[in-house]
C-alpha cells in the first residue's frame, strides 16, 4: 500500500503528534508499505528518504491558528502532485493542526480513502487554557499561540468537525477524546469512529535491568543535574506552555519541599515559561532544588526516566498524553490529573490521580508516594507490565495497519 500522512509535526519537529507519526511511518515502511509524509517546512531539515519514507515539506504561514489553514492549502497541492506520480491507497490526516474545508475534504476522498486521527480538539485546548487561567497560570496571556486558541478555537473547531465527520473513518486516541467530539460536535449515531491508543516504544523506554549496560548509571545522570544519589527526584516532561500545569506543580513542590527537604524537581521541556518558573522558585526559596532542561533526545530522556523516582503529569488538557506511558514503560510510577483520558491509563495500581489544578492534593499525593519506597517500586513494575500489555506502539501500529488494509480492500464500496 501507499499511505500518505498529512501531519503538521514530524521530526525534527517532535511533540506528541510528531512522535506518533514518526513511529507509525517507520513501522509501515518496515512492513513493506510506501509512506509519504506531508509536513510543515522547518529550518532543520527532516530525514528525507530515510527508513523508506518520503517527506514533503510545504510552506505555511507563521500566524497562530491560521497556519492550520495555510498548511492545509499547501498540503492539498502536494497531495495532488504525489497522486499524479503514484496512486495513493490511504490518506491519513492528523487533526487538529490541519484545517480542511468541506471542499478540501471532498478532494481528499476523491483521491483515496481517508482516515482522520483525533489527537485532541481545539475546544478542549481552549478549555484547558481557561482552566489554567482560573487556577492562576500567568502564561496564558503571554503566549501568542495560547491567546489565539482562546480567541479563535470556536472558528477553527468547525474544520476539525468537517474532517472528522467526512473521513471514511475517524480514530480517536482515547475514549475521552471520542466522547468529547460526540458531545461538543453532536456527531450522528452513524459516525464511524474507533479508538486506538497511541503507544510508546517499550524497548527504548524500559527499566534499567531490562536494557543492561546501554543505560547510563543513575549516578551520572543525577550528577549532571547536581542531584545526590539518594535525593527523591520528581520528573515532569512536556512543553512549557500554560495548559501543561507547571504552575500547579511548582506550587505543590513548594509544599513538598517543606516535608521532604532533599526532594528535587527536574522539568524537561521547551517554551517561554522557563524564566518565570525559575523566578517563582527563587521567590519561594527552592530554586537550588529544581532544574529545567530545554530539550533531550529520546535516548537521553529514557536515561532521565530511569534516574528519577516519580513522574508528575499536571496537564489541564490532553487528547491522550504519552508522557505517563513513557514513564510507566520505564518502570517509574506516575501522579497525574484525574480528568480527561488520563484515568484510562493511570490509576492507584501504577501511581496516583490528583484533583485537577489542586496543588495541595498534588503535594499530598507526592509525599505519600515518596514515603513508601517498596510500594513505589511495586507500582513501577505494574506500570511497566500495563504498557507492555496494552500500550506499546507496535500494537497501535498494527491496529492502524489493519484499518488501512480494510479501507483499501473496500475501496470499491466507498463513496
Amino acid at each position: 500500500m501507499h499511505i500518505v500522512m498529512i501531519s503538521a509535526e514530524y521530526p525534527p519537529r517532535w511533540g506528541g503528534m510528531g512522535s506518533t507519526v514518526y513511529h507509525l511511518s517507520r513501522h509501515l515502511a518496515h512492513n513493506g508499505h510506501k509512506v509519504s509524509v506531508i509536513t510543515r517546512s522547518n529550518k532543520k531539515k527532516a530525514n528525507v528518504g530515510q527508513h523508506g519514507i518520503d517527506v514533503y515539506e510545504v510552506p505555511w504561514a507563521k500566524i497562530p491558528m491560521y497556519f492550520t489553514r495555510s498548511f492545509a492549502h499547501h498540503s492539498l497541492k502536494a497531495l495532488n502532485s504525489i497522486a499524479i506520480k503514484q496512486p495513493i491507497d490511504v490518506i491519513h490526516l492528523h487533526l487538529p493542526m490541519v484545517s480542511l474545508s468541506d471542499n478540501q475534504m471532498k478532494k481528499c476522498r476523491s483521491i483515496a480513502p481517508t482516515v482522520a486521527s483525533l489527537h485532541g480538539s481545539w475546544l478542549g485546548e481552549r478549555d484547558g487554557l481557561i482552566t489554567a487561567r482560573n487556577v492562576g497560570e500567568p502564561a496564558v496571556f503571554r503566549n501568542p499561540n495560547d491567546l489565539a486558541i482562546l480567541l479563535s478555537a470556536v472558528h477553527y473547531a468547525k474544520y476539525e468537525k468537517t474532517s472528522a465527520l467526512n473521513a471514511h473513518v475517524s480514530i480517536s486516541n482515547s475514549k475521552a477524546t471520542q466522547a468529547d467530539f460526540i458531545e461538543r460536535y453532536k456527531m450522528p449515531p452513524e459516525w464511524n469512529c474507533k479508538t486506538i491508543y497511541w503507544g510508546v516504544d517499550t524497548d527504548l523506554f524500559c527499566p534499567v535491568e531490562e536494557n543492561g549496560t546501554s543505560k547510563r548509571p543513575r549516578e551520572q545522570v543525577r550528577t549532571n543535574y547536581g542531584f545526590n544519589y539518594d535525593d527523591p527526584v520528581l520528573l515532569a516532561v512536556g512543553r512549557l506552555a500554560a495548559r501543561k500545569g507547571y504552575s500547579t506543580l511548582l506550587r505543590a513542590f513548594r509544599i513538598v519541599i517543606k516535608e521532604i527537604p532533599n526532594a528535587k524537581l527536574l522539568i524537561v521541556g521547551r517554551g517561554g515559561m522557563k524564566k518565570n518558573l525559575y523566578k517563582y522558585a527563587t521567590k519561594e526559596g527552592f530554586k537550588p532544588s529544581i532544574r529545567i532542561e530545554s530539550s533531550l533526545d529520546f535516548n537521553e530522556l529514557s536515561n532521565v526516566y530511569n534516574s528519577c523516582d516519580l513522574t508528575i503529569f499536571p496537564s489541564y488538557y490532553e487528547g491522550q498524553g504519552l508522557i505517563p506511558l513513557e514513564s510507566m514503560s520505564s518502570g517509574v510510577p506516575v501522579i497525574a490529573t484525574n480528568s480527561g483520558p488520563i484515568p484510562e491509563m493511570v490509576d492507584d495500581e501504577v501511581g496516583s490521580l490528583f484533583e485537577l489544578g489542586d496543588e495541595a492534593d498534588l503535594a499530598k499525593k507526592i509525599v505519600d508516594e515518596l514515603s513508601q519506597r517498596n510500594r513505589l517500586i511495586e507500582k513501577g513494575k505494574k506500570g511497566r507490565q500495563r504498557v507492555v500489555d496494552r500500550f506499546s506502539f507496535k500494537d497501535s501500529c498494527k491496529a492502524f495497519e489493519g484499518i488501512y488494509e480494510d479501507l483499501a480492500s473496500d475501496v470499491n464500496d466507498l463513496s
